[in-house]
Parts: C-alpha cells; structure tokens; sequence
C-alpha cells in the first residue's frame, strides 16, 4: 500500500510526548502516527458496530421460557458461590 504525506497541526507538548513514545518504541513518529490512527479507527469501528448489536437487543425482552431459564441460572450460580465471599 502506498504511503501519502500529511501535514497536520498538534501542540508541541502533545508532538514532544509522540516523540519520546516513538524513541521508547524505536518506531518513527510517522509509524507511530499510523499506529495510533489504526487503533482509533478500529476502536471507533468497534464501538458503530456495538451500537448496532445495542440496538437490534434493545427491545429484544426474554420471553417466559428464557426468563424461568435466567431464574434457575441464577439459583444454580448462587448454590456455586454460596459460602465463598
């Protein structure tokens, strides 16, 4: 994948940091630009794709059987960790 040059604005403190973390890494700064925006995008792609599956469950109420199912999940679980705290 071709690379393309950018030219962007950042405070120096914020610049000094990326570069004392880039030295630390023994990345360049460019690397670690890339870097850091890789793991913004994901993480921003992650979170749409959470709030979809947010969505579609929202109204998604458990039905009779899903909810006698929850109760004996829960009087099991219990019957486990009973004594341990």
């Amino acid at each position: 994948m071709a690379n393309v040059k950018t030219d962007i604005s950042l405070r120096k403190s914020l610049l000094e940091e990326a570069e004392a973390v880039a030295r630390e890494m023994k990345v360049s700064r460019s690397r670690l630009f890339m870097m850091a925006l890789e793991d913004f995008i994901q993480r921003h792609q992650n979170k749409k794709l959470l709030e979809k599956l947010n969505a579609a469950y929202q109204d998604d109420e458990p039905d009779e059987e899903e909810r006698a199912r929850l109760d004996q999940m829960r009087r099991y679980h219990r019957t486990l960790v009973e004594g341990e705290w």
